[in-house]
């Protein structure tokens, strides 16, 4: 048996290595490093797969965040509404640009941000809401658009871990996560559904006239080159790795059928299991799977970490301390928040092994040592 990943990133390259190596050299010949042909190509392609008329490749999914919030043109103080169950680059951004992060409770099924906690959070001071289709699961957005129109919100999806995850309206339409709110944001970290070979990120939108000021900001704030009409960063996708995500992004159904067949055979080992829940499918959503994530109970989940370990099993927990409780905001008040959902989450999760390359010998060792533990 091959040895076994949390995400095996090398048998998934030796499967594409002659276009990877192929493309990686034309980007070396052409010595176009920035900009280079390749990262228009790639937005163009993103577009068209994602439903989105404008995608701005940047430098990696926080940047991303960032980028959205500053063309929106918030104010110091200004609230955004996200749930505290997520990484921290979510909710840090708001902080950076001196907005208020007010954190608010998750559905313990979709693991995904409660529409209704979000009317709760709402006051004069609110200006954003941002969703986070969390472990590859759509956030629940039609409820979100309803809640974000009647009170005049922007909503700024976090698809860093879902791209290619599909949201069925109740009408039956169906829209790619991502394209859905104002402004979509993902990453194209290694490790993700769709990763590069360094760092990388993208921002969606279908609003033209948004589009220009996302593209100006990641770019100094100019449109023409020394003329900067606004405050900018720098942040931009490299042409190797555009090079590479394009080959990626032809591959990415299959890489999420695959993801999802080895959910299937998860699902069928543990879904029995009196102590363990597995991962809630909400009919809205078609999950990607970017992670497999068990709730456990009555199970000491750090000493099955530790088992599994023992066994050469990866395994993790996304996230053990909830935003509101990390020390950074602790100045936005966010130990006086009472979420007693996520707090719940955060001390029963676990996440097993999820990529592409898993084949079957894999998923049974790692679902047998998973009910050894707890059976015994």
């Amino acid at each position: 048996m091959r040895p076994i990943q949390m995400v095996d990133l090398k048998q998934q390259y030796l499967k594409i290595k002659g276009d990877v190596d192929a493309a990686i050299h034309n980007v070396l010949d052409s010595t176009a490093f920035i900009n280079g042909k390749p990262v228009n190509e790639f937005a163009e392609n993103l577009a068209k797969y994602l439903g989105s008329k404008h995608v701005v490749p940047c430098a990696n999914g926080t940047d991303a965040l960032q980028v959205a919030m500053m063309a929106l043109g918030l104010e110091p103080g200004d609230e955004v509404i996200t749930p505290s169950f997520t990484y921290v680059a979510t909710t840090e951004v708001v902080a950076l640009l001196r907005l208020n992060p007010v954190f608010v409770e998750v559905d313990t099924k979709t693991f995904c941000i409660d529409p209704s906690a979000i009317e709760k959070a709402i006051t004069p001071k609110t200006k954003a809401i941002v969703p986070v289709h969390l472990y590859g699961q759509a956030a629940p957005m039609e409820e979100i658009m309803q809640i974000a129109e009647k009170h005049n919100l922007f909503v700024i999806e976090d698809n860093a871990q879902a791209i290619g995850s599909e949201y069925i309206f109740s009408n039956g339409a169906k829209k790619k996560t991502g394209a859905i709110g104002l402004i979509g944001t993902t990453s194209f970290f290694p490790s993700k559904n769709l990763g590069c070979y360094g760092d990388g990120g993208a921002i969606f939108t279908n609003d033209d006239t948004l589009a220009v000021k996302l593209k100006m900001i990641a770019n100094h704030g100019q449109q023409k080159r020394y003329y900067h009409e606004m405050i900018g960063c720098n942040s931009r996708l490299d042409t190797m790795q555009a090079a590479v995500l394009d080959i990626k992004l032809k591959k990415l159904d299959d890489y999420i059928n695959a993801r999802r067949k080895a959910a299937d055979y998860y699902d069928r080992a543990f879904s029995d299991h009196p102590k363990i829940t597995v991962p809630f499918r909400a009919k809205y959503s078609r999950h990607v799977f970017h992670q497999y994530t068990l709730i456990l109970e009555n199970t000491d989940r750090g000493k099955l970490n530790e088992h599994l370990a023992t066994k050469n099993i990866p395994s993790m927990i996304y996230y053990p301390v909830p935003a509101h409780r990390q020390q950074m905001f602790a100045k936005f008040g966010g130990s006086s928040y009472n979420l007693p959902a996520t707090d719940w989450l955060t001390e029963r999760v676990i996440s097993l092994p999820m990529h592409t390359e898993l084949d079957e010998e894999q998923l049974e060792f790692i679902s047998s040592a998973v009910l050894n533990f707890i059976n015994h």
